[in-house]
């Protein structure tokens, strides 16, 4: 997966996780369908999910990726 590639996937993640939260911001966290009742994640999760995908996408911008090069020199 190129650089591209997963920043188009990252925004697509962090546009749900932010209608998410537009959700439950404007009612309850909870809701029942038939006999079924769906629990929404906690608001809490999804912020720290919003902030962990923000730094990602822009890690990935800035071109600081998770990763480094390390080299080791002899004993």
């Amino acid at each position: 997966m190129t650089n591209e590639e997963r920043l188009i996937e990252l925004q697509a993640e962090l546009d749900e996780t932010k209608k998410a939260i537009r959700v439950i911001l404007g009612g309850a966290q909870e809701y029942r369908i038939g006999s079924r009742t769906v629990k929404k994640p906690d608001i809490g999760l999804l912020y720290e999910e919003r902030t962990r995908l923000e730094r990602e996408i822009q890690s990935l911008i800035e071109g600081n990726g998770i990763f480094r090069t390390v080299y080791f020199e002899g004993r």
